[in-house]
């Protein structure tokens, strides 16, 4: 399955900088004053670089590379063993322990909440790292969030869920590209403002489904 790379005109470019800034994933970047799309496999294809490059020098183009043992039609800068096949159909046990996931609909109150270990994960982790139920969200809360596509910030809702639980601690999850700090400084500010002293630690996965810091 083919997907969208952009594609950057070295002889249009001028080289002003503007795709690297309007680039939340931190694709692009200046190489001998003409952009460079860095890393293919950040591109995520929505082309918010495309209107604000005053010479046109940025199209996209179709990615027909073979997809990888992943099954990804992308390129890995390591391979992925993949662990189960289509015909293995033993159902796995979800560790999801309420509903709804997402930071916006949770109500403040739930209590759920109360003596709480909460997860506040960025929505692709669970699908780059196969393992996400067992090691991260097992005997947690679950908070889910995309701060690159959400319209807003989760840090005031996150603060008032600190300050109206009593909660044990936060782990936040998140992708190593840059839209997915959003997250991480959301989760940070709530812990800062509700006034209590919460323990919390960060996990970042990489694309390529590997955890890079603990």
């Amino acid at each position: 399955m083919a997907r969208k790379l952009i594609k950057i005109d070295e002889d249009k470019c001028v080289g002003c900088g503007l795709c690297v800034t309007a680039c939340q994933e931190g694709a692009i970047g200046i190489e001998n004053k003409k952009a460079k799309l860095l890393r293919e496999d950040y591109c995520d294809g929505l082309g918010n670089c495309l209107p604000v490059c005053p010479t046109k020098a940025i199209t996209f183009e179709e990615d027909n590379s073979e997809p990888l043992a992943c099954g990804c039609p992308g390129t890995h800068s390591t391979p992925i063993e993949r662990k189960a096949t289509v015909e293995n159909k033993t159902p796995v046990a979800t560790c999801l322990a309420q509903w709804p996931v997402q930071i916006k609909l949770v109500p403040v109150n739930a209590p759920y909440f109360q003596k709480a270990n909460i997860l506040v994960a960025a929505d692709c982790c669970a699908y780059a790292y196969g393992n996400f139920h067992s090691e991260f969200m097992k005997d947690k809360v679950t908070l889910i969030g995309c701060p690159k596509l959400d319209e807003g910030d989760y840090s005031e809702k996150l603060t008032n869920i600190l300050k109206t639980n009593d909660v044990s601690s936060i782990t936040v999850a998140r992708m190593e590209v840059p839209c997915c700090a959003g997250i991480e400084q959301a989760a940070k500010i709530a812990i800062q403002d509700c006034g209590k002293l919460i323990p919390c630690r960060v996990i970042t996965l990489s694309t390529n489904g590997r955890v890079i810091s603990y």
